[in-house]
């Protein structure tokens, strides 16, 4: 299942989204985007992959979808990114910031090139495609907004995950100041904050065991699809969430 069908609810906006690639999340987001009637513009790091989602999602939305190869640890490839999507499709109104890097290490075992690597894509790598965004909008006369891909190891103890959680949290503060920081402007910018979203590359970082522990906390006893996050995203990046800026909202069913 994919979900609702769309409603319109982005019709007419340019929507860009990072790690648009695969079957995850970010993936899920564009093809909920374009259901909701926006053009959307696909960037990820992993340019065959990247081809794929394009070539897949332009059949059912002609017209309707780029994509452009980047990498959000990388300034000059942000700025590619935003000015490509611009130069495409003449404006940006939506910013999805979905790239993230996790893993599973303890602390005493943990590389200062681990901890650094997951917080430059997770964190700084949100930083930057957020300015670069940002200023497109500013420049357009303001409007727009942007959604953060958080989580809810932002919140929540995991072992294993410091760097990430560590990483996510930043994501979360990150998103209340720099709501604070645009307001004047009319740009928002908010996070989702999934607990556990069911994906194949999910299993390269959580064992299959530890996996079922997290589901099984659930209280619909199953991880979240994808699109279940993205509908969330999509609502966010919609007038639906016009009042809303600075928040983080749990995609979640766990409980204690």
């Amino acid at each position: 299942m994919t979900g609702p069908p769309g409603r319109g609810l982005l019709t007419g906006k340019v929507v860009v989204v990072t790690a648009a690639a695969g079957t995850g999340i970010g993936s899920a987001v564009a093809r909920r985007c374009l259901d909701e009637g926006a053009r959307v513009v696909l960037g990820d790091r992993h340019e065959r992959r990247l081809g794929e989602a394009r070539d897949g999602l332009s059949g059912a939305h002609p017209g309707r979808v780029w994509a452009i190869p980047s990498d959000v640890t990388d300034e000059d490839s942000v700025q590619r990114l935003i000015s490509g999507a611009v130069s495409r499709y003449g404006r940006l109104d939506v910013l999805v910031n979905n790239a993230g890097l996790g893993g599973d290490r303890p602390v005493t075992e943990m590389s200062d090139a681990e901890w650094d690597l997951v917080l430059d894509v997770t964190l700084t790598g949100t930083f930057r495609c957020t300015r670069a965004a940002l200023r497109q909008m500013i420049a357009q006369g303001g409007g727009g907004a942007i959604v953060n891909n958080a989580s809810v190891l932002g919140w929540r103890a995991q072992a294993g995950q410091a760097h990430y959680a560590a990483a996510k949290a930043g994501v979360m503060a990150f998103t209340r100041c720099t709501a604070l920081d645009v307001a004047a402007h009319g740009i928002r910018v908010n996070a989702v904050a999934p607990s556990l979203a069911a994906h194949p590359f999910l299993a390269k970082v959580i064992s299959e065991a530890e996996l079922e522990v997290l589901a099984g906390r659930e209280a619909f006893g199953r991880a979240a699809q994808p699109w279940e996050v993205a509908t969330v995203v999509a609502f966010l990046a919609s007038e639906y969430a016009a009042y809303l800026t600075g928040e983080v909202i749990s995609v979640s069913s766990q409980h204690p």
